[in-house]
This record gives structure tokens, C-alpha cells and sequence, in this order.
């Protein structure tokens, strides 16, 4: 899809459904519904001078020539900053949803029209979009950081290695949580920490803080709860089993960014 033109007034309809988006297949790729569909509206922003506008299609029940795509496959179809905003779309609308009734009393609770929250119409409790924080980390070791720490995660059911992460719990600092994620699922510690970047992460409402940092003692010792297996890789290792690479995960920026380095360092005179 290409990127969308300045036609004002024209707005861009993004309609949802279990965590997918409705698109159409035109003679330029991938579409969005020229026309808004039935459903519960959020204004998202603007794109090229058109208004972005969130649809639930949960209750619609066929797309006619329209096809759900969940956003993990839409990645790469459309363009960059039209996927951001899909992603945006899907997590508001799964707010929405999930948030009709009240967590604290079961009361039904009502949209308010000038701020992105849910107010209870009972209590008044306030139910604002979730946002979930996480640490992302690659860790290296070696007098070049010639050496970086992959791992295996239970939750992928084939032999895939990534960098190591975690969610931030009540009372922690984003390096507290790094430090303790490290020691929990390797049994190592790690020093000289520095801030990579973050990513907005809609699976399903995470944020994602990257790092970078070295290995600094111990041996390693999964958790076999959370981890398969994880050891350190020289970039020549890591093309060679499947990982995350490439710019759709922080990870794999991560990743790519270390491996080039290690290239320009290796051609170095």
C-alpha cells in the first residue's frame, strides 16, 4: 500500500477485528475500506492531512471482498507509518472492548468525549488504555564484545534465539528490571548499561525499552521455566540457526546493529 496522499477530509478507516485489520486488494496492493463500516468509532490522529479513525468491526459478519490480516502479517505489506497507526487502531479498540465494565465494582462504564478513558458510572473508577512496559537487552561479553548472549524461549515453539526480556514490575526502575530479568533467566550479571531505543509493541499493548550491556560475572544457569536454552554467539553463529533479525522487532534491531559492528570492527586495519 502506498503511503497516503494529502486529500483532506478523506478519512482513513481502520476496522478491527480480534487483533486483524480489514483490507482490500486493489490494482496498488492493499487497500483500506474506502467507507466507514459499522462500528464503535476512535478518532486516532492524522496521516497525510487525512483523519485516521479506528473502527470495532466485531460484529460484522462477513468482509464481502475485504480480508482480516492480523498485524504480525500485515507487517511489510502496507508502509511503515501506516502500520503503526493499524497497530494503534487494534489496541485501542481492544481497550474499548475489554473495558465496557467496571474492575472494581462490574458497573457499566461510559466513554469520555474528550479524553482517550472509560469512567464508571458507579464508582468513578477510570480506565485509561493499557500500556504494559518491558526491558529488551542484548548482552555481550569479550574485550570487542566479539560474543553476544541469545536464547530460546518456551513460548516459541521452534528453535528461535532472541534477546533476553521482561516486564517491569510495581516499584521497579527500567534497570532493575533488567538486572533482575538477567539474573533470573541466565544467572549472570551484567554492567555498563546503555539505552538502545524503544518500541511500541501491540502484542498486545507492550512498550518495549531496549538496552545494550555487558556480561560481567557468572555462569549461566536458565530458567527452565522461561528458557529453553541460551548461549553466546559469535555473528558467524548466529547466521547460522533461525533468530530474530530485521527491523520489525527491537530485537532484531538489536541484533543487526551488533553484527555490524562486529563487520566494520573485523575489516578495521
Amino acid at each position: 500500500m502506498r503511503p497516503p496522499h494529502r486529500r483532506d477530509g478523506e478519512p482513513l478507516y481502520f476496522c478491527v477485528k480480534d487483533g486483524a485489520v480489514l483490507v482490500d486488494q486493489d490494482t496498488d496492493g492493499l487497500a483500506l475500506p474506502p467507507t466507514p463500516l459499522p462500528g464503535e468509532r476512535h478518532v486516532l490522529g492524522s496521516c497525510g492531512g487525512r483523519p485516521c479513525v479506528a473502527i470495532d468491526g466485531t460484529e460484522l459478519q462477513g468482509p464481502g471482498s475485504h480480508e482480516w490480516i492480523g498485524l504480525r502479517q500485515l507487517y511489510g505489506l502496507i508502509c511503515d507509518q501506516l502500520w503503526a497507526i493499524a497497530a494503534r487502531a487494534v489496541q485501542i479498540v481492544e481497550w474499548d472492548r475489554t473495558n465496557r465494565f467496571c474492575g472494581r465494582c462490574g458497573s457499566p462504564t461510559e466513554r469520555d468525549p474528550e479524553v482517550r478513558v472509560r469512567h464508571c458510572t458507579n464508582c468513578g473508577l477510570d480506565a485509561f488504555p493499557r500500556v504494559s512496559p518491558a526491558i529488551i537487552v542484548l548482552v555481550t561479553r569479550g574485550d570487542h564484545d566479539e560474543q553476544a548472549l541469545l536464547a530460546w524461549g518456551r513460548r516459541s515453539p521452534r528453535r528461535h534465539y532472541s534477546t533476553l526480556a521482561g516486564f517491569v514490575e510495581p516499584g521497579e526502575t527500567l534497570e532493575e528490571t533488567l538486572h533482575r530479568e538477567i539474573r533470573e533467566e541466565t544467572g549472570i550479571e551484567v554492567a555498563g548499561l546503555t539505552y538502545f531505543g524503544s518500541q511500541s509493541w501491540p502484542f498486545p499493548h507492550q512498550l518495549m525499552v531496549g538496552y545494550r550491556a555487558r556480561y560481567a560475572s557468572g555462569q549461566l544457569r536458565v530458567q527452565e521455566s522461561e528458557i529453553v536454552e541460551a548461549r553466546w554467539f559469535t555473528p558467524a553463529e548466529v547466521e547460522q540457526v533461525t533468530a530474530s533479525r530485521g527491523g520489525f522487532s527491537i530485537a532484531g534491531r538489536l541484533i543487526d546493529g551488533w553484527i555490524a559492528e562486529q563487520a566494520v570492527r573485523v575489516r578495521a586495519p
